[in-house]
């Protein structure tokens, strides 16, 4: 048998549920609103963030029951996982999905879900709750920190 961890052994497809739900790292990027330009198809992310998500924790304030509140929540699949062009580059879902490796900071390596916070790679800190932020002035809120994090600075990589 081996030892590899199963996120190097199994499929997205072959995880059980608690596997999947262990591959979230917890950055809270996804809970994110996005505008897609309705002519291009592009997808831009906003700082602006689901009433749900907690800005500290960047975990979802009511997981259990986010569909009462937010009917159109994602519930990330492996169909989604497939399908979604904005996935940031760290996610742990198209990593796996890609055949790559997992980052330092994920907590199934580091064993402690704060080192993605610690990394940079969260949204903690970063955002303002969509109840704060009327839907028309969210193209105000556009960043493209998301699809940056995890990125070394040139001077920095080899």
């Amino acid at each position: 048998m081996s030892d590899a961890p199963f996120w190097k052994t199994k499929s997205l497809a072959q995880m059980s549920n608690t596997e999947w739900e262990s591959l979230c790292d917890g950055c809270g990027l996804c809970c994110l609103n996005k505008l897609e330009d309705w002519d291009t198809g592009d997808v831009v992310f906003t700082s602006v963030a689901c009433q749900l998500l907690d800005g500290d924790s960047c975990q979802c304030s009511d997981y259990p029951n986010r569909f009462d509140t937010v009917p159109d929540c994602i519930q990330l699949n492996l169909k989604l996982v497939n399908e979604i062009g904005w996935l940031p580059p760290t996610c742990a879902y198209a990593l796996v999905r890609d055949g790559e490796d997992l980052y330092w900071w994920h907590h199934l390596i580091s064993g402690d879900p704060e080192t993605v916070h610690i990394a940079g790679i969260s949204a903690r800190g970063r955002t303002v709750n969509e109840k704060q932020v009327d839907v028309d002035d969210f193209e105000n809120y556009v960043v493209d920190w998301p699809l940056t994090v995890g990125e070394q600075p040139k001077a920095q990589q080899r």
